[in-house]
């Protein structure tokens, strides 16, 4: 049987589908294991972690966590659940560490550090921000960027401002996982620097993520 050759626009034709469709690859299996990869990194610290959690710490959509973790059979270790608290544990904040900056005046630089985190698509894979801003100045001030979040790379973006700059009196940042850290709690309490939070994804340190992130 003699074989003739098919040009792809014919061969597209007899299938009903576009042209280009012949040349199309999904890319979302290099997508789910780049997201495999992230969270896998959380997991690294904070085992217990389940699908919200995770998605909170990589400021990804939940349900894309729940499908990659499903995907790849990654699965939170369960701890026993604790006995109910005593009634002087329940009016406990949510954070340890209260907002300082809510009703404070920022008058001069150098008086609040804000930090935040986001994360940049290149290439198919994920690289995390960090910024560090000084409120008064709005000027962004250190910045780390690294291929997994964690915290070491808000450590490192506080680290780089530091090199320029007098410590501030308040660093301020969201609740977290990566600012509750004990290393980086060390970090800053080691240069008697006071320690601000608010509520998770609250944060004046947006403007920071913005400028910088254009600028990449």
């Amino acid at each position: 049987m003699i074989r003739t050759a098919v040009n792809k626009t014919e061969l597209a034709k007899q299938l009903g589908i576009s042209r280009s469709s012949l040349y199309y690859q999904s890319k979302r299996p290099a997508i789910d294991e780049e997201v495999r990869r992230q969270i896998e990194s959380v997991l690294a610290d904070h085992p217990a972690y389940g699908h919200k959690r995770i998605a909170l710490s990589l400021k990804l959509n939940k349900k894309r966590i729940r499908r990659v973790m499903k995907k790849f059979g990654l699965k939170p270790y369960r701890r026993r659940p604790k006995r109910p608290g005593k009634k002087a544990d329940l009016g406990k904040p949510a954070t340890k560490y209260p907002n300082l900056i809510a009703n404070l005046k920022i008058d001069r630089p150098n008086q609040v550090w804000v930090t935040d985190f986001t994360f940049i698509r290149f290439h198919g894979k994920f690289v995390y921000l960090a910024t560090v801003m000084d409120l008064f100045t709005r000027e962004v001030v250190g910045f780390n960027l690294s291929r997994f979040h964690n915290r070491f790379l808000v450590m490192a973006a506080v680290l780089d401002g530091l090199e320029r700059y007098s410590p501030p009196e308040i660093i301020h940042s969201d609740q977290g996982s990566e600012y509750d850290s004990q290393d980086f709690i060390d970090l800053i309490t080691s240069l008697n620097i006071k320690i601000s939070m608010s509520r998770k994804a609250s944060l004046p340190g947006r403007t920071a993520i913005r400028r910088v992130s254009s600028a990449i």
